[in-house]
């Protein structure tokens, strides 16, 4: 295990109108504000969404399994964003319910805001992290830059 001790910097908080996409919203937002690393909650409706809910098999590469929200649903959750080659990489994972029906996943495209989003988001400062492509798992996974502040567990 490997980890960084940094500090909460700015808050900001977002509201997105019906129609707008808050993953891209999002990655304007940190962009224009110069936010590198940050952390954020998001609560509203989204009209729709494409999200994974898991690989198919426990092996790697991982091959995901889409679901896709096709109409208004309640939405609530939790991300990450880190620079991935330079530009915001949003990592979202999110509860989507529709009267009695609950689903959980990773938002990762096609999303759009029903009615009112609401995203609170936190600026960490002093943590040099990042989103790293990973040969074995096809993913851009969190990486930190050698002995800036490294500490170990085990």
């Amino acid at each position: 295990m490997e980890y960084r001790v940094g500090s909460i910097g700015r808050v900001v908080v977002v509201r997105f109108g019906d129609g707008e996409d808050p993953l891209e919203g999002l990655r304007e937002v940190v962009e224009k504000e110069g936010i590198d690393s940050a952390v954020f909650h998001i609560l509203g409706g989204l009209r729709r969404g494409a999200f994974v809910v898991g690989p198919e098999e426990e092996k790697m590469p991982p091959r995901p399994v889409w679901r896709v929200l096709g109409e208004s649903h309640e939405v609530f959750g939790f991300g990450t964003i880190f620079p991935e080659d330079g530009r915001p990489k949003i990592h979202f994972h999110g509860a989507y319910a529709k009267k009695d029906d609950v689903k959980a996943g990773c938002l990762r495209r096609d999303s759009e805001t029903f009615l009112i989003l609401e995203a609170v988001v936190f600026e960490l400062t002093g943590i040099d992290a990042r989103r790293i492509q990973d040969p074995a798992t096809g993913l851009a996974l969190l990486g930190f830059t050698e002995g800036q502040g490294a500490r170990r567990c085990r």
